[in-house]
């Protein structure tokens, strides 16, 4: 397994950003994220980079009518039986040698992520340490996603299984890619489950914790096999049990508005920590326009030394977390204009460059 080395208060983004020029995406990347570069998603440049749409290329079963704006699985379809046998021989194959050929099916194309092509040429030119990339996590996708009958993919045992191994493979062949260009480079490939803070909800009352780890480990596993570092974001009031038990190497977490929430879990995060694990502090309050707006550097810092004093506050060692954490936006930056993008992602760099110091 890959240790993380040399990220201390080091700054990495998260997916998204809503530029509609690659160039000016990339630009933010190289401006700010030289250590970690990653592969912005750009949803403003083309719909089929939305986080529940980028990953559904070639899924079996997958009816996407761009007319009607309409996507869902369809095990019914006629070639279902022989998409599914692709998808389970091709897992298989690449999950034992990455560099199997049948894995470029599962590709991010260009229709689905135009940056992607320009992602990889920097990583070629400056061979980072780490280069960042990400997949939707298997539980959102699932209960985003629906059958013919729009019931919710995640209840189908068959389209449960087909959305985790195509996002594994999707995960494998951004590794591979990455590798290619520069063999040295350390994927860091992000699992982001937005939805997990929704459990224990109303809507997601019947659904067990243990069955959502062992999906999102089966892919945090894979991840590691290959020599990435495992991470997982979510930006809402979560139960961090669930991502802590998975064995990541990463947890990001919304430090602006939810430190409190994190504190609760004290005790599993102390034992992450003492397995070099990760904090990554969400402190840029990327889903608060107005907040983003009034906000600067000193009150940035601020919020993350709150953050950090409460979970020491919470028993965990203050040297071992000055050492495990790094700096984010509190989340993706797609929905905020340019200007407000940008200062977001200065605030970040701002930040980490200072700590460092």
């Amino acid at each position: 397994m890959t240790k993380i080395t040399n990220l201390t208060n080091e700054c990495l983004a998260i997916g998204s950003l809503p530029h509609k020029s690659v160039k000016e995406a990339m630009d933010i990347v190289k401006t700010y994220y030289n250590i970690i570069p990653f592969c912005p998603q750009l949803p403003r440049l083309s719909p089929k980079e939305d986080m529940i749409l980028q990953y559904l290329e070639n899924m079996a079963g997958l009816v996407l009518d761009e007319e009607n704006g309409t996507v869902y699985l369809d095990t019914d379809k006629e070639t279902f039986s022989e998409e599914l046998e692709t998808l389970f021989l091709t897992y298989e194959e690449a999950t034992q040698d990455i560099n199997s050929e049948s894995l470029d099916n599962y590709c991010l194309t260009n229709e689905y992520s135009k940056s992607f092509d320009a992602y990889i040429e920097l990583v070629q030119e400056i061979k980072p340490q780490y280069a960042k990339t990400q997949i939707t996590g298997p539980f959102t996708l699932a209960t985003s996603l629906t059958d013919k009958s729009q019931r919710c993919a995640y209840y189908d045992e068959t389209l449960k299984e087909v959305i985790v191994k195509t996002l594994a493979l999707k995960v494998l062949w951004q590794i591979k890619e990455i590798k290619k260009v520069s063999p040295n480079t350390t994927p860091i490939v992000f699992i982001d489950e937005p939805t997990v803070s929704q459990i224990g909800t109303s809507a997601y009352v019947t659904i067990s914790p243990n069955e959502i780890v062992e999906y999102i480990k089966e892919i945090s596993d894979i991840i590691k096999q290959n020599s990435g570092i495992s991470a997982i974001h979510c930006c809402g009031k979560c139960d961090w049990s669930i991502p802590l038990k998975i064995g990541m190497d990463i947890i990001n977490f919304d430090a602006y508005s939810y430190a409190e929430n994190m504190g609760a879990y004290a005790n599993d995060l102390k034992n992450f920590l003492d397995n070099d694990g990760f904090i990554a502090f969400g402190v840029v309050p990327t889903l608060d326009k107005e907040a983003l707006t009034k906000t600067n550097l000193i009150e940035i810092e601020e919020h993350f030394n709150q953050a950090k004093a409460l979970l020491i506050n919470k028993g965990i060692d203050k040297n071992l977390l000055n050492t495990h954490s790094l700096i984010s936006p509190s989340c993706g930056c797609g929905s905020l204009s340019v200007e407000l993008a940008q200062k977001a992602n200065s605030l970040t760099k701002e930040l980490s460059e200072k700590l460092k110091g």
